[in-house]
Protein backbone atom coordinates (compact mmCIF):
# COMPACT_ATOMS: atom_id res chain seq x y z
CA UNK A 1 0.00 0.00 0.00
CA UNK A 2 2.96 2.29 -0.69
CA UNK A 3 3.58 2.94 2.99
CA UNK A 4 0.02 3.99 3.78
CA UNK A 5 -1.35 3.18 7.21
CA UNK A 6 -4.45 1.01 7.44
CA UNK A 7 -6.77 3.81 8.63
CA UNK A 8 -5.02 6.70 6.93
CA UNK A 9 -7.58 9.21 5.67
CA UNK A 10 -10.03 8.53 8.53
CA UNK A 11 -10.54 11.58 10.74
CA UNK A 12 -11.79 11.01 14.28
CA UNK A 13 -12.88 13.61 16.84
CA UNK A 14 -12.36 12.14 20.32
CA UNK A 15 -14.63 14.16 22.59
CA UNK A 16 -15.05 11.35 25.14
CA UNK A 17 -13.64 11.31 28.67
CA UNK A 18 -11.93 8.78 30.89
CA UNK A 19 -11.46 5.37 29.34
CA UNK A 20 -13.81 3.48 27.01
CA UNK A 21 -14.33 6.11 24.31
CA UNK A 22 -10.80 7.54 24.41
CA UNK A 23 -9.22 4.07 24.33
CA UNK A 24 -11.28 3.19 21.24
CA UNK A 25 -9.89 6.34 19.63
CA UNK A 26 -6.36 5.31 20.65
CA UNK A 27 -6.77 1.98 18.86
CA UNK A 28 -7.86 3.79 15.69
CA UNK A 29 -5.01 6.28 16.01
CA UNK A 30 -2.46 3.49 16.38
CA UNK A 31 -3.43 2.26 12.92
CA UNK A 32 -3.22 5.60 11.20
CA UNK A 33 -6.49 7.44 11.81
CA UNK A 34 -6.10 11.17 12.38
CA UNK A 35 -7.46 11.66 15.88
CA UNK A 36 -8.14 15.08 17.33
CA UNK A 37 -8.61 14.92 21.09
CA UNK A 38 -11.06 17.61 22.19
CA UNK A 39 -10.77 18.38 25.90
CA UNK A 40 -12.37 20.87 28.23
CA UNK A 41 -9.87 23.66 29.00
CA UNK A 42 -9.42 22.04 32.43
CA UNK A 43 -8.24 18.84 30.74
CA UNK A 44 -9.51 15.28 30.43
CA UNK A 45 -9.80 13.61 33.88
CA UNK A 46 -7.52 10.80 32.70
CA UNK A 47 -4.61 13.27 32.75
CA UNK A 48 -4.68 13.15 36.56
CA UNK A 49 -5.99 9.61 37.01
CA UNK A 50 -3.74 7.13 38.79
CA UNK A 51 0.02 7.35 39.03
CA UNK A 52 1.97 10.45 38.06
CA UNK A 53 5.59 11.54 37.94
CA UNK A 54 6.49 15.14 38.67
CA UNK A 55 2.84 16.03 38.12
CA UNK A 56 2.67 14.28 34.73
CA UNK A 57 -0.08 11.66 34.48
CA UNK A 58 1.33 8.32 33.33
CA UNK A 59 -1.90 6.64 32.16
CA UNK A 60 -2.48 9.62 29.88
CA UNK A 61 0.81 9.00 28.06
CA UNK A 62 -0.61 5.77 26.64
CA UNK A 63 -4.26 6.83 26.36
CA UNK A 64 -3.42 10.10 24.60
CA UNK A 65 -0.82 8.74 22.21
CA UNK A 66 -1.01 9.47 18.49
CA UNK A 67 -3.66 12.17 19.11
CA UNK A 68 -3.53 15.88 18.39
CA UNK A 69 -4.77 17.61 21.53
CA UNK A 70 -6.95 20.71 21.54
CA UNK A 71 -9.02 22.43 24.20
CA UNK A 72 -12.61 23.52 23.64
CA UNK A 73 -15.48 24.41 25.96
CA UNK A 74 -18.53 22.79 24.38
CA UNK A 75 -20.94 24.44 26.81
CA UNK A 76 -20.25 27.81 25.17
CA UNK A 77 -22.00 28.75 21.90
CA UNK A 78 -18.70 29.75 20.30
CA UNK A 79 -17.20 26.43 21.32
CA UNK A 80 -20.16 24.61 19.78
CA UNK A 81 -19.71 26.50 16.53
CA UNK A 82 -16.02 25.56 16.40
CA UNK A 83 -16.85 21.93 17.16
CA UNK A 84 -19.29 21.90 14.27
CA UNK A 85 -16.49 23.09 12.01
CA UNK A 86 -14.20 20.35 13.28
CA UNK A 87 -16.89 17.75 12.62
CA UNK A 88 -17.72 19.06 9.16
CA UNK A 89 -15.04 16.97 7.48
CA UNK A 90 -14.63 14.26 10.13
CA UNK A 91 -15.54 10.64 9.64
CA UNK A 92 -16.21 9.86 13.30
CA UNK A 93 -17.11 11.69 16.50
CA UNK A 94 -16.74 9.73 19.76
CA UNK A 95 -18.51 11.10 22.83
CA UNK A 96 -19.36 9.83 26.32
CA UNK A 97 -21.59 12.53 27.79
CA UNK A 98 -24.84 11.68 29.50
CA UNK A 99 -27.67 11.19 26.99
CA UNK A 100 -29.15 14.52 25.93
CA UNK A 101 -26.02 16.56 26.66
CA UNK A 102 -24.97 16.97 23.04
CA UNK A 103 -28.55 17.86 22.13
CA UNK A 104 -28.59 20.50 24.86
CA UNK A 105 -25.45 21.96 23.32
CA UNK A 106 -27.07 21.92 19.86
CA UNK A 107 -24.58 19.25 18.78
CA UNK A 108 -26.91 16.27 18.50
CA UNK A 109 -26.76 13.94 15.54
CA UNK A 110 -29.55 15.75 13.72
CA UNK A 111 -27.42 18.87 13.51
CA UNK A 112 -24.09 17.12 13.02
CA UNK A 113 -25.47 14.99 10.17
CA UNK A 114 -26.88 18.10 8.52
CA UNK A 115 -23.35 19.49 8.56
CA UNK A 116 -21.80 16.16 7.52
CA UNK A 117 -24.16 13.42 6.25
CA UNK A 118 -21.40 10.81 6.26
CA UNK A 119 -20.51 11.31 9.92
CA UNK A 120 -20.54 8.35 12.32
CA UNK A 121 -21.38 9.39 15.88
CA UNK A 122 -20.23 6.85 18.48
CA UNK A 123 -22.01 7.37 21.80
CA UNK A 124 -20.33 5.40 24.58
CA UNK A 125 -22.17 5.58 27.90
CA UNK A 126 -22.71 3.41 30.95
CA UNK A 127 -26.28 2.38 30.18
CA UNK A 128 -27.02 3.50 26.64
CA UNK A 129 -29.17 6.25 25.16
CA UNK A 130 -32.57 5.02 26.39
CA UNK A 131 -34.16 3.03 29.19
CA UNK A 132 -34.75 3.75 32.88
CA UNK A 133 -31.04 4.01 33.75
CA UNK A 134 -29.92 6.21 30.86
CA UNK A 135 -29.45 9.30 33.04
CA UNK A 136 -27.46 7.56 35.75
CA UNK A 137 -23.71 8.17 36.01
CA UNK A 138 -22.16 5.17 34.28
CA UNK A 139 -18.70 3.86 35.12
CA UNK A 140 -16.94 0.59 34.42
CA UNK A 141 -17.25 -0.48 38.05
CA UNK A 142 -21.03 -0.40 37.74
CA UNK A 143 -20.85 -2.45 34.54
CA UNK A 144 -18.61 -5.01 36.22
CA UNK A 145 -21.22 -5.24 38.97
CA UNK A 146 -24.38 -5.33 36.86
CA UNK A 147 -23.04 -7.57 34.09
CA UNK A 148 -22.63 -10.53 36.42
CA UNK A 149 -18.84 -10.35 36.37
CA UNK A 150 -18.42 -9.50 40.05
CA UNK A 151 -20.96 -12.14 41.06
CA UNK A 152 -18.89 -14.99 39.58
CA UNK A 153 -15.48 -13.59 40.54
CA UNK A 154 -13.85 -14.39 43.87
CA UNK A 155 -13.70 -17.31 46.28
CA UNK A 156 -16.87 -19.34 46.97
CA UNK A 157 -16.95 -18.23 50.61
CA UNK A 158 -15.84 -14.66 49.86
CA UNK A 159 -17.52 -11.50 48.60
CA UNK A 160 -18.14 -10.62 44.95
CA UNK A 161 -14.87 -9.27 43.56
CA UNK A 162 -14.22 -6.31 41.28
CA UNK A 163 -11.16 -6.13 39.01
CA UNK A 164 -8.39 -3.71 40.08
CA UNK A 165 -8.36 -2.05 36.64
CA UNK A 166 -10.82 -0.78 34.03
CA UNK A 167 -11.93 -4.14 32.65
CA UNK A 168 -15.43 -3.17 31.49
CA UNK A 169 -14.11 0.05 29.98
CA UNK A 170 -11.38 -1.82 28.15
CA UNK A 171 -13.78 -4.38 26.69
CA UNK A 172 -16.18 -1.57 25.73
CA UNK A 173 -13.32 0.29 24.04
CA UNK A 174 -12.50 -2.68 21.81
CA UNK A 175 -16.19 -3.17 21.03
CA UNK A 176 -16.48 0.54 20.18
CA UNK A 177 -13.55 0.33 17.78
CA UNK A 178 -15.22 -2.63 16.03
CA UNK A 179 -18.53 -0.77 15.92
CA UNK A 180 -16.91 2.31 14.41
CA UNK A 181 -15.19 0.32 11.68
CA UNK A 182 -18.45 -1.54 10.99
CA UNK A 183 -20.34 1.73 10.66
CA UNK A 184 -17.67 3.16 8.36
CA UNK A 185 -17.91 0.08 6.15
CA UNK A 186 -21.69 0.54 5.97
CA UNK A 187 -21.20 4.22 5.13
CA UNK A 188 -18.83 3.34 2.33
CA UNK A 189 -21.49 1.05 0.90
CA UNK A 190 -24.53 3.28 1.48
CA UNK A 191 -23.17 6.81 1.61
CA UNK A 192 -24.53 7.92 4.98
CA UNK A 193 -23.27 7.83 8.52
CA UNK A 194 -25.20 6.64 11.55
CA UNK A 195 -25.30 6.64 15.34
CA UNK A 196 -23.57 3.97 17.41
CA UNK A 197 -25.21 3.47 20.80
CA UNK A 198 -22.82 1.46 22.96
CA UNK A 199 -23.69 0.77 26.60
CA UNK A 200 -20.66 -0.24 28.67
CA UNK A 201 -22.75 -2.84 30.52
CA UNK A 202 -23.26 -4.88 27.33
CA UNK A 203 -19.83 -5.91 25.90
CA UNK A 204 -18.63 -7.32 29.23
CA UNK A 205 -21.97 -9.11 29.58
CA UNK A 206 -21.37 -10.70 26.18
CA UNK A 207 -17.87 -11.97 26.94
CA UNK A 208 -19.07 -13.59 30.19
CA UNK A 209 -20.33 -16.46 28.08
CA UNK A 210 -23.59 -18.43 27.81
CA UNK A 211 -25.04 -17.56 31.21
CA UNK A 212 -28.39 -16.29 29.83
CA UNK A 213 -28.80 -19.44 27.74
CA UNK A 214 -27.84 -21.72 30.61
CA UNK A 215 -30.30 -19.96 32.92
CA UNK A 216 -33.03 -20.01 30.30
CA UNK A 217 -32.63 -23.69 29.48
CA UNK A 218 -31.52 -25.17 32.81
CA UNK A 219 -32.36 -22.58 35.46
CA UNK A 220 -28.72 -22.66 36.59
CA UNK A 221 -27.06 -19.56 38.10
CA UNK A 222 -23.27 -19.64 38.00
CA UNK A 223 -21.64 -19.09 41.39
CA UNK A 224 -18.18 -18.03 42.48
CA UNK A 225 -15.60 -20.78 42.16
CA UNK A 226 -12.34 -18.96 42.86
CA UNK A 227 -9.72 -19.86 40.28
CA UNK A 228 -11.53 -23.03 39.35
CA UNK A 229 -13.73 -23.46 36.31
CA UNK A 230 -17.20 -24.99 36.12
CA UNK A 231 -16.22 -26.37 32.71
CA UNK A 232 -13.04 -28.33 33.40
CA UNK A 233 -10.46 -29.42 35.96
CA UNK A 234 -7.71 -29.30 37.01
CA UNK A 235 -7.81 -25.56 36.48
CA UNK A 236 -6.36 -23.39 39.23
CA UNK A 237 -3.37 -21.48 40.49
CA UNK A 238 -0.71 -23.43 42.35
CA UNK A 239 2.22 -22.30 44.47
CA UNK A 240 5.67 -23.58 43.62
CA UNK A 241 8.49 -24.63 45.93
CA UNK A 242 10.22 -21.26 45.60
CA UNK A 243 7.12 -19.26 46.56
CA UNK A 244 6.04 -18.32 43.04
CA UNK A 245 2.76 -19.23 41.36
CA UNK A 246 1.66 -20.88 38.14
CA UNK A 247 -1.72 -21.31 36.46
CA UNK A 248 -2.80 -24.56 34.84
CA UNK A 249 -5.49 -24.93 32.17
CA UNK A 250 -7.03 -28.17 30.91
CA UNK A 251 -9.72 -26.90 28.56
CA UNK A 252 -8.83 -29.65 26.08
CA UNK A 253 -9.23 -33.31 27.05
CA UNK A 254 -5.81 -34.38 25.77
CA UNK A 255 -4.18 -31.61 27.83
CA UNK A 256 -5.95 -32.82 30.97
CA UNK A 257 -4.62 -36.33 30.34
CA UNK A 258 -1.07 -35.05 29.84
CA UNK A 259 -1.22 -33.11 33.11
CA UNK A 260 -2.31 -36.11 35.12
CA UNK A 261 0.38 -38.31 33.59
CA UNK A 262 2.99 -35.64 34.28
CA UNK A 263 2.08 -35.31 37.96
CA UNK A 264 2.16 -39.10 38.43
CA UNK A 265 -1.55 -39.88 38.59
CA UNK A 266 -2.52 -41.51 35.29
CA UNK A 267 -5.12 -43.62 37.10
CA UNK A 268 -7.56 -40.72 37.03
CA UNK A 269 -7.65 -40.85 33.23
CA UNK A 270 -9.44 -44.22 33.36
CA UNK A 271 -12.23 -42.91 35.59
CA UNK A 272 -15.55 -42.63 33.68
CA UNK A 273 -16.01 -39.03 34.83
CA UNK A 274 -12.61 -37.91 33.57
CA UNK A 275 -13.70 -37.96 29.92
CA UNK A 276 -15.85 -34.81 30.24
CA UNK A 277 -14.65 -31.42 31.46
CA UNK A 278 -17.76 -30.54 33.45
CA UNK A 279 -17.56 -33.90 35.23
CA UNK A 280 -13.89 -33.38 35.98
CA UNK A 281 -14.87 -30.06 37.53
CA UNK A 282 -17.01 -31.96 40.06
CA UNK A 283 -13.85 -33.76 41.18
CA UNK A 284 -11.73 -30.64 41.39
CA UNK A 285 -10.72 -31.23 45.01
CA UNK A 286 -8.91 -34.48 44.34
CA UNK A 287 -7.45 -33.36 41.02
CA UNK A 288 -6.18 -30.11 42.58
CA UNK A 289 -4.64 -32.07 45.45
CA UNK A 290 -2.69 -34.26 43.03
CA UNK A 291 -1.52 -31.41 40.82
CA UNK A 292 -0.82 -29.05 43.72
CA UNK A 293 1.31 -31.59 45.57
CA UNK A 294 3.48 -32.20 42.51
CA UNK A 295 3.92 -28.49 41.77
CA UNK A 296 4.69 -27.56 45.38
CA UNK A 297 7.77 -29.78 45.31
CA UNK A 298 9.36 -27.94 42.37
CA UNK A 299 10.47 -24.44 41.52
CA UNK A 300 8.49 -22.34 39.08
CA UNK A 301 11.19 -22.75 36.45
CA UNK A 302 11.16 -26.54 36.87
CA UNK A 303 7.37 -26.71 36.68
CA UNK A 304 7.15 -24.62 33.51
CA UNK A 305 9.94 -26.64 31.85
CA UNK A 306 8.30 -29.98 32.72
CA UNK A 307 4.88 -28.88 31.51
CA UNK A 308 6.39 -27.57 28.29
CA UNK A 309 8.21 -30.86 27.65
CA UNK A 310 4.97 -32.77 28.31
CA UNK A 311 2.93 -30.56 25.98
CA UNK A 312 0.70 -29.48 28.85
CA UNK A 313 -0.66 -25.96 29.43
CA UNK A 314 0.89 -23.87 32.17
CA UNK A 315 1.92 -20.25 32.65
CA UNK A 316 3.81 -18.40 35.34
CA UNK A 317 1.74 -15.79 37.14
CA UNK A 318 3.55 -12.56 36.43
CA UNK A 319 3.64 -9.14 37.94
CA UNK A 320 4.66 -6.33 35.59
CA UNK A 321 8.35 -6.97 36.29
CA UNK A 322 7.98 -10.56 35.13
CA UNK A 323 6.16 -9.44 31.98
CA UNK A 324 8.93 -7.01 31.10
CA UNK A 325 11.54 -9.74 31.46
CA UNK A 326 9.68 -12.47 29.57
CA UNK A 327 11.26 -13.61 26.27
CA UNK A 328 7.91 -14.15 24.51
CA UNK A 329 6.76 -10.58 25.19
CA UNK A 330 10.21 -9.46 24.07
CA UNK A 331 9.96 -11.44 20.85
CA UNK A 332 6.54 -9.97 20.11
CA UNK A 333 7.82 -6.47 20.92
CA UNK A 334 4.77 -6.07 23.15
CA UNK A 335 6.39 -3.28 25.16
CA UNK A 336 7.98 -0.37 23.34
CA UNK A 337 9.91 2.73 24.32
CA UNK A 338 8.57 6.10 23.21
CA UNK A 339 10.53 9.34 23.52
CA UNK A 340 8.30 11.66 25.53
CA UNK A 341 9.08 15.40 25.78
CA UNK A 342 8.12 15.49 29.46
CA UNK A 343 9.31 12.11 30.74
CA UNK A 344 12.06 11.13 28.34
CA UNK A 345 12.20 7.49 27.15
CA UNK A 346 8.93 5.94 28.34
CA UNK A 347 7.79 2.34 28.11
CA UNK A 348 4.21 1.40 27.22
CA UNK A 349 2.22 -1.31 25.45
CA UNK A 350 2.69 -1.63 21.71
CA UNK A 351 -0.27 -1.63 19.30
CA UNK A 352 -2.89 -4.35 19.80
CA UNK A 353 -2.04 -6.61 16.88
CA UNK A 354 0.31 -6.99 13.94
CA UNK A 355 -0.72 -6.39 10.32
CA UNK A 356 1.66 -7.73 7.68
CA UNK A 357 1.13 -4.93 5.14
CA UNK A 358 -0.10 -1.91 7.10
CA UNK A 359 1.25 -2.22 10.64
CA UNK A 360 0.22 0.12 13.40
CA UNK A 361 2.70 2.45 15.05
CA UNK A 362 3.03 4.62 18.12
CA UNK A 363 4.26 7.90 16.67
CA UNK A 364 4.12 9.99 19.85
CA UNK A 365 2.87 9.71 23.42
CA UNK A 366 0.10 11.73 25.04
CA UNK A 367 0.72 15.43 24.50
CA UNK A 368 0.32 18.34 26.89
CA UNK A 369 -3.06 20.03 27.25
CA UNK A 370 -3.88 22.11 24.18
CA UNK A 371 -0.57 21.26 22.53
CA UNK A 372 -2.10 21.34 19.05
CA UNK A 373 -4.53 24.24 19.42
CA UNK A 374 -2.61 26.49 17.08
CA UNK A 375 -2.02 23.73 14.52
CA UNK A 376 -5.56 22.27 14.42
CA UNK A 377 -7.48 25.53 14.69
CA UNK A 378 -5.11 27.11 12.21
CA UNK A 379 -6.40 24.54 9.72
CA UNK A 380 -9.87 26.02 10.32
CA UNK A 381 -8.55 29.49 9.52
CA UNK A 382 -8.43 30.67 13.13
CA UNK A 383 -5.36 32.86 13.63
CA UNK A 384 -3.25 33.35 16.73
CA UNK A 385 -4.92 36.63 17.70
CA UNK A 386 -8.36 35.00 17.66
CA UNK A 387 -7.01 31.98 19.56
CA UNK A 388 -5.75 34.28 22.29
CA UNK A 389 -9.18 35.93 22.51
CA UNK A 390 -10.91 32.55 22.70
CA UNK A 391 -8.56 31.47 25.47
CA UNK A 392 -9.28 34.63 27.45
CA UNK A 393 -13.01 33.93 27.15
CA UNK A 394 -12.57 30.38 28.50
CA UNK A 395 -13.57 28.76 25.20
CA UNK A 396 -10.14 27.21 24.57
Amino acid sequence: MDGRRALEGIKVIDAATLFAGPLAATVLADFGAEVIKVEHPKGDPSRSHGYSKDGVGLWWKMLGRNKRCVTLNLSKPQGQEIFGRLASDADVVIESFRPGTLERWNLGYERLSDINPGLVLARVTGFGQFGPYKDRPGFGTLAESMSGFAHVTGQPDGPPTLPPFGLADGIAALASAVAILTALRARDAGGRGQVIDLAIIEPIFTVLGPQPTVYDQLGEIQQRSGNRSVNNAPRNTYQTKDGHWVAVSTSAQNIAERVMRLVGHPEYIDEPWFAKGSERARHADELDAAVGAWISGRTQEEVVAAFEEAGAAVAPIYDIEGIMQDPQYEALNSIITVDDPELGPTKMQNVLFRLSETPGEVRWSGSTLGAHNEEVYGELGIGKHELDELSEKGIL
